[in-house]
């Protein structure tokens, strides 16, 4: 009895000393501490490659469809210019403002972040709006009937998400309009609204791309440029809204 408990004490004790050097050879690997970090670092810098990427294409976009549209030729002419100024530049700087990566703007306050994320959220509706209202003026002088494409029942259905996003944003910046046990609940509507009109908005900016003015006025590989162009903000946009509701994880060696 005594030797067999005297080979299970030393086999226990080997198997102890065992895993305490693999765990200490796998903790202490300059190789493996090495490798994390470049790892890290190449993270951060395609974050920022692509966070700049995204404000380069919603810039471009703009003001490629402001000088497609040729503003002021007729009514129809400011209704791409209002809806790319409004979901396509507006409504992407209003969300990257709050990147980890930072943005041109360079605030650092997240109270001026959020007062320009407002400022951005109010030219988006006033843009939006306006393009609506030159759409339906349009359609009324050529006597063409109204909601009839898929893009305008998408367009449709992007301003009653960017409305009600806008409502739970009103009810987080007047919390004492509502109680506050619903206050950390509202927040992840506010989060989730935000992310379905952003998604919604870019389907809509593609769809208009199979409309019959857009495809009379860009033609050939342009056309499918134009087409793929929206994808990488939405891309971005969305990789930050659910980075933000994942636990974050500590990198280690």
């Amino acid at each position: 009895m005594m030797e067999s408990s005297v080979q299970v004490t030393q086999m226990f004790s080997s198997g102890m000393t065992r895993g305490m050097r693999s765990s200490l050879d796998v903790e202490y690997s300059p190789v493996g501490e090495s490798f994390s970090m470049q790892e890290f670092w190449l993270y951060v810098c395609l974050r920022r490659v692509s966070v700049v990427a995204a404000h380069i294409i919603s810039f471009g976009l703009a003001i490629l469809t402001s000088i497609l549209s040729r503003p002021g030729t007729s009514l129809f002419s400011w209704h791409p210019v209002c809806m790319s100024l409004g979901f396509g530049l507006c409504m992407t700087e209003g969300i990257l403002l709050f990147s980890a990566e930072g943005s041109p703007l360079c605030f650092k306050s997240r109270k001026w972040k959020v007062r320009l994320h407002w400022f951005f959220q109010a030219l988006l509706l006033v843009f939006g709006a306006t393009g609506f209202s030159f759409m339906v003026a349009s359609k009324n002088v050529s006597e063409h009937s109204h909601f009839t494409s898929w893009h305008s029942l998408l367009g449709v259905g992007t301003m009653a998400a960017t409305v009600l996003q806008a409502i739970c944003g009103i009810f987080l910046l007047f919390p004492t309009l509502i109680s506050t046990q619903s206050f950390p609940r509202l927040r992840l509507y506010h989060r989730t609204c935000g992310l379905v009109a952003y998604l919604l908005a870019t389907i809509t900016i593609m769809s208009a791309m199979f409309t019959d003015w857009f495809q009379a006025t860009v033609k050939g590989t342009m056309w499918y440029i134009f087409l793929l162009l929206p994808l990488f903000p939405a891309l971005v946009v969305m990789n930050q809204i659910t980075n933000a509701f994942l636990p974050k994880k500590k990198i280690t060696s």
